[in-house]
Parts: C-alpha cells; sequence; structure tokens
C-alpha cells in the first residue's frame, strides 16, 4: 500500500453507497464535498436531506416485505423519534415521507402544533407521547386530544399518570402502556426506570382503564437501550414483551397495538455489516409464532427509528490546521474544531463515526491522532471503529487537507446544546442543508452562520 487510496481500497468494500472518489477527491452521496467547502468554508455541518427519505422508504418496504412473506394480519407504521434531532429541516423531511410522530418531552408538542399550522400533518396523526411526564406535558398532551388530535396517545409511564387525562380530557381518547424491560446483561440496572413492570401492567388495566368511559388502551410499548440487535437478550426480550400483549389481548378488545421501541443500527464504520432484512423477517416471524401460539390476532406493529432516520444524513467537515509531533511517535492533526463541542458523543461515549480524508487521496499515509480546540486533553480522536488508529493521508506545509465525520446526524445538537455555550467558548459551526431534486440537481442553503460572539456574550449577560 502505496498511497492513502490504496489504503482504503485494500481495507474497505470501496467504493460504497454512499462514498466514492472522483479526481483525488471525496463525493458523499453525489455530491462534490471540495465543492461545499469551497463555497462556505469549514468547520462545517451538513444535512444531506434526500437520506432521511431513503432510510425512511427502505425500512417500510423491509416489514411490509416480511408482512407478505408471512401473511401477516397487522399494518406496520413507521414512527419518528423526535429527540434524535428535532430541527424543523429533519422533522419536515420525515413527514413528507408519511411518517409518524413519537414525543418525549412537553416541548415535542408545540411542535406538533406548528407542524400542523404548516399543513405538514393532519390530526388523524399518530403522535405517541413517551417518557415520565410532569404536569406541563400532560397538560399539553390532554390539549392536544382536546383539540381533536384523536391519535394523540400517552404512553403510561406509571401507575397514576392516567388520573390526569381522566381528569382534563374532554372525551375519549387512547393510552398505552411502557413495559419495564431488563436491562442488558452488562448494565448498571437490571430493570429499565422507565414504565410499569410485568406484574403491574394487567392490573393497571383492570383498575383503572377498563373502568373508565373514557380511556381505551391501544398498545403495549417497550424499549430496549441497545436496538434491534441478532442476540439473545434481544429475542428473549422481544418474546417476554408479545407474550404479555397476548395476555392482556384476551381481556382487553381495543387492545390492538405493538411499539418494538429501540431501532435500528446505523453505519458508524466501513466495515458496518446488518442483514436488515433478516432482521426485519425474524421479528415478523417470531411475533407471528408467539401470537398464534396463544391464539390472538397478530397487532399492528409500530418502530420508532430516530438515528436510523436521520443519522446517515449528517456530516461534519474540517480543516487541519496545523501538525505537530509531540514526541518521536506521536504526530497531531490539529482541527479547526472540538470533539467535545462539535460531536459531543465521540467525547462523552466514545461513538466511532465513519471518518476520512476529503482531499489528497493521491498522497502517502500515515499513523495520526486528530486533536480539537479545546484546552481539555479529552478532545482528540485516535481510534476507528475497526482499529485502534488513525491513518490520514500526510501533507506538506503549505496544504491543506480536509476530513469529515459522517453518519453524525442523530442526537448531536441535542446533546452539544445548539446555539448555547461549550467548552472554552467554542463556536457552534455553519451548518448547510444540501438536497437533490428528481433531475439529480443538488442545490445547497445556509441554516445558520457560526456563532458570533455577540450570541455568547448575550448568553452570559455581558
Amino acid at each position: 500500500m502505496k498511497n492513502y487510496i490504496d489504503l482504503i481500497e485494500q481495507t474497505f468494500e470501496w467504493p460504497q453507497e454512499e462514498f466514492q472518489v472522483k479526481n483525488n477527491e471525496l463525493i458523499f452521496h453525489g455530491v462534490p464535498l471540495m465543492d461545499i467547502i469551497e463555497k462556505y468554508g469549514t468547520p462545517l455541518k451538513i444535512t444531506y436531506l434526500p437520506k432521511i427519505g431513503a432510510n425512511i422508504n427502505k425500512a417500510k418496504s423491509l416489514f411490509n416485505a416480511a408482512i407478505k412473506k408471512h401473511n401477516y394480519k397487522g399494518d406496520y407504521i413507521y414512527s419518528y423519534c423526535t429527540k434524535s434531532s428535532h430541527f424543523s429541516f429533519i422533522i419536515e423531511e420525515a413527514l413528507k415521507n408519511d411518517v409518524h410522530l413519537e414525543t418525549s418531552s412537553a416541548y415535542d408538542i408545540p411542535i406538533i402544533r406548528k407542524m400542523g399550522e404548516k399543513g405538514l400533518l393532519n390530526k388523524a396523526l399518530y403522535v405517541i407521547c413517551n417518557g415520565y411526564k410532569r404536569t406541563l406535558y400532560k397538560q399539553y398532551i390532554s390539549e392536544l386530544i382536546n383539540d381533536g388530535y384523536g391519535n394523540c396517545i400517552p404512553v403510561l409511564d406509571n401507575l397514576t399518570e392516567i388520573d390526569h387525562y381522566e381528569t382534563h380530557v374532554e372525551g375519549p381518547y387512547q393510552v398505552g402502556i411502557r413495559v419495564a424491560a431488563d436491562e442488558e446483561p452488562n448494565f448498571e440496572f437490571y430493570t429499565s426506570r422507565l414504565g410499569i413492570r410485568y406484574r403491574d401492567i394487567t392490573e393497571l388495566y383492570r383498575d383503572k382503564i377498563r373502568p373508565s368511559k373514557k380511556a381505551q388502551l391501544k398498545l403495549l410499548h417497550f424499549f430496549i437501550n441497545t436496538g434491534i440487535k441478532d442476540n439473545a437478550y434481544y429475542w428473549s426480550e422481544l418474546d417476554r414483551f408479545v407474550s404479555k400483549y397476548c395476555e392482556l389481548k384476551k381481556e382487553c378488545p381495543s387492545l390492538d397495538s405493538i411499539d418494538i421501541g429501540g431501532g435500528f443500527p446505523i453505519k458508524t464504520s466501513l466495515t458496518f455489516e446488518y442483514d436488515y432484512q433478516y432482521i426485519t423477517e425474524q421479528i415478523i416471524e417470531n411475533i407471528k409464532g408467539i401470537c398464534d401460539k396463544h391464539q390472538v390476532p397478530t397487532p399492528n406493529i409500530i418502530t420508532e427509528f430516530g438515528s436510523f432516520t436521520v443519522g446517515e444524513s449528517g456530516a461534519v467537515l474540517y480543516d487541519v490546521m496545523d501538525q505537530k509531533l509531540q514526541n518521536d511517535k506521536e504526530l497531531w492533526y490539529m482541527i479547526n474544531g472540538s470533539f467535545i463541542t462539535h460531536l459531543p458523543d465521540s467525547w462523552g461515549l466514545n461513538q466511532k463515526f465513519v471518518m476520512l480524508a476529503i482531499n489528497h487521496w493521491q498522497e502517502a499515509f500515515h499513523k495520526v491522532n486528530i486533536g480539537g480546540l479545546t484546552c481539555d486533553s479529552m478532545d482528540y480522536y485516535n481510534s476507528e471503529a475497526h482499529i485502534s488508529e488513525v491513518f490520514l493521508p500526510k501533507i506538506k506545509s503549505k496544504e491543506c487537507l480536509y476530513i469529515g465525520f459522517f453518519h453524525t446526524g442523530a442526537y448531536q445538537e441535542s446533546l452539544g446544546g445548539f446555539g448555547g455555550l461549550q467548552h472554552c467558548l467554542i463556536p457552534a459551526p455553519k451548518h448547510v442543508l444540501i438536497d437533490k431534486d428528481a433531475q439529480g440537481q443538488i442545490s445547497t442553503s445556509l441554516f445558520a452562520d457560526e456563532q458570533s460572539s455577540e450570541d455568547m456574550l448575550k448568553i452570559l449577560g455581558y
């Protein structure tokens, strides 16, 4: 292996669906990234909007094909969980693809109303309201139902939550129950703090939902923090959950849906492998088998896909400002941004992303550490998901190397605090939206400029 392109081609299956190289430069979904950098500069966050619809429709196709293959008597409902990214351009793009929404806090509800005012959703939309709810959240849910959002479904997280809806919802309404699933074996706690334990679910239905003149139980919900994985833990929890559905269905005719929260994974390495079709078919086959065993009708299946919806649409682009050899073998590439502030997952959770050079693919490569701008010693990136090292092209003193971190579209702004204060007052970068029309014509627009000192001084009270 001589050059950086040789390293990539001999290490991975290359090119890949979203990545190609043309004229020594990286192309992302057909978008020449150097053109974007020349227009907007760096550091730069980008969102490639068409990827959102592509992933939504991929999941729909997989589930609908599996339903047809196994003669499954139930519908598939795709829900986007807004906590992955609340930005208007994300939710608007998702809604174009006929999705429903899952919320997790009181301030999600005004977003639902804004989308309704714009005519982007109708009141028949499923709004699945999760989370442990304070008074304001329950108030907003009740008001939404009273305003005609008949498929706004609060998912009960404790035994007393329904009391608020009984008092404040004016007419018939639907509820769900979140099951307190067991955490994965190596987790710090045995059972999730969220939801209602299995032994209390039937009692809750009998004592508070069945006697109600307004409430109907619509769905059971469970959430697996690891997402959908092909391992004994996931299949065991799914079996236990569906068996509970079957038990409750026998005395609750209105119960007709299950929500299998915890979504599909996304590509965080060029070596990523995941058999989406096999997993989807196994989910459908397992649910059907358990229901047939218990002789109950198969439920509608709701998925809540957040990272899978939006994660692979995002990227962050940097300029290598300087290279520093700190001892005989530790070479640092210093970027014009920060991992702690721009990609908090990589710092706080050791999350890995697809990382590639954007230019200089014909240059020789070497091992480097990548350092961020803050004064924190933890502001670095020095290992890939597939190897405990990072390799990038060699650069001469006056050359400019650009690098990109890809599939960063979920949670980064939520965790980092978009438009707020960051460690060492590192500003939030520009954010550019990239779209492509039916003819393949690329268009870009600036969503947010780089955060200014005036923005920060105002927040700080100066």
